[in-house]
């Protein structure tokens, strides 16, 4: 791919969505059962990790998952240590740091997990092992008829309670009791009681996230304003 300018890359969520999404057709239009297929991205979402994991079963290839774990220090020496071109501005790592969901080798998506860090040497061989020794995820029945149409629900109900939470958070700060203040992306409006710190809106989003799983949307559009709706309703 080429080149891209990744502070304004990634201060605009949909450019960001179009990014992830040019990753994840490379990968498909790549992948098969013969072909080692490299993806080396942050993949900071682990919605985006089942959508890949989604593919991998659907074509019935192993994978593994190698973690690169730094501390924000010294990600930030690594960033300044690069060409200005290169580099990220502090605003926009303070940005994926804070959006970035660790992956859990208890998720069949991000199993088998690999976590280095930087004194680390890769596990070549345990890395070899699951790719070539392990056997395929087995198909189900909505990576065989639909192989992405429930994905894209979990991708877009993860991305956009993401970006709601997140709005939230920013627009309180600027708030006081008793305000009413329009969420972007959603027709809603949440009326401000008192300041919610990250750790409750996480929380309710979690909460948000595995209700709408056993009861999706039939209309991914209106998944904003659904959850713009729950936290109306939890935080009153």
């Amino acid at each position: 791919m080429q080149s891209i300018d990744k502070n304004s890359m990634y201060a605009d969520s949909q450019r960001e969505k179009n990014l992830r999404g040019s990753l994840r057709s490379e990968v498909e239009r790549k992948i098969n059962k013969d072909d080692i297929v490299i993806l080396d991205s942050m993949n900071y979402i682990k919605g985006y990790r089942y959508e890949l994991f989604c593919l991998i079963k659907h074509v019935q290839t192993p994978h593994c998952l190698v973690y690169c774990l730094t501390s924000a220090a010294l990600s930030a020496e690594w960033n300044k240590e690069r060409e200005a071109n290169y580099q990220y501005s502090q605003e926009i790592m303070d940005a994926l740091i804070l959006r970035f969901e660790a992956p859990d080798s208890r998720n069949r998506w991000d199993s088998p997990l690999f976590t280095v860090q930087k004194e680390d040497k890769l596990p070549f061989e345990a890395i070899s092992d699951a790719i070539l020794k392990r056997k395929v995820p087995p198909p189900n029945q909505s990576t065989q008829s639909q192989p992405l149409s429930s994905v894209n629900f979990l991708y877009e109900l993860d991305r956009v309670t993401q970006d709601v939470l997140m709005a939230v958070f920013d627009l309180q700060k600027t708030s006081i009791p008793g305000d009413v203040i329009a969420i972007p992306g959603t027709t809603e409006k949440i009326k401000v009681t008192r300041s919610f710190n990250l750790a409750e809106l996480r929380k309710l989003r979690r909460q948000f996230i595995s209700y709408t799983k056993m009861h999706p949307a039939e209309n991914i559009g209106q998944i904003a304003n659904m959850f713009v709706q729950y936290l109306n309703k939890s935080v009153h």
